[in-house]
């Protein structure tokens, strides 16, 4: 849990009656790899905070793969829209590896927040920094190209590129495996 609070002091002031206060929304849970913290058409009620271990969040189409983030270490996991909106979640999230977690009850979270100021900022502060790097990856698509893509991911996400499989790093950067594996090479030699 000391991870954790120090994640939430680094967002925003969290005094330790807060923190006192908090420990009643959250829950440690680990799951196996492969296990789902999430299935596409379920509501989202949790915001995931990574304590050890890797999970992704993809969606599919005709059967093909299709990841959209990885989340590491000291980061949070969730689906943002369908946390905040209640709608059904339109992709999964799934244990890449042991995965270990503190999990955040959104119910318990949102009553909390209603009554403390700092629980409420932390919650504001929690998804306004994943929707920030969501936004990053998004831009990363919009405006690069795959090779451009994947010098970004090595220059600022050097995490992903060593713990990531080399299939599952070509479908975030949204080519074939046999294209990445064609740029790496390219630029190896050159």
């Amino acid at each position: 849990m000391d991870e954790l609070l120090n994640y939430i002091q680094s967002l925003n002031d969290f005094s330790t009656k807060s923190w006192e206060e908090l420990q009643s929304a959250l829950t440690l849970k680990t799951y196996a790899k492969n296990d789902m913290l999430l299935k596409e058409g379920e509501v989202c009620n949790a915001l995931f905070y990574i304590v050890d271990g890797f999970c992704k969040s993809y969606y599919e189409v005709d059967g093909v793969v299709k990841n959209t983030g990885f989340f590491f270490e000291n980061e949070i996991a969730t689906n943002v829209n369908s946390f905040g909106t209640g709608e059904k979640s339109k992709f999964n999230i799934s244990a890449c590896s042991s995965l270990s977690t503190i999990v955040f009850d959104k119910k318990l979270l949102f009553e909390l927040a209603k009554e403390n100021k700092e629980i409420e900022d932390l919650g504001r502060n929690c998804l306004r920094v994943f929707a920030t790097k969501q936004e990053e990856f998004l831009n990363l698509f919009s405006l690069y190209s795959p090779q451009e893509r994947l010098e970004y991911i090595e220059k600022n996400y050097p995490n992903l590129i060593l713990r990531v499989s080399l299939s599952q790093l070509s479908s975030f950067i949204g080519v074939s495996r046999e294209t990445l594996s064609r740029i790496r090479k390219r630029r190896m030699e050159s």
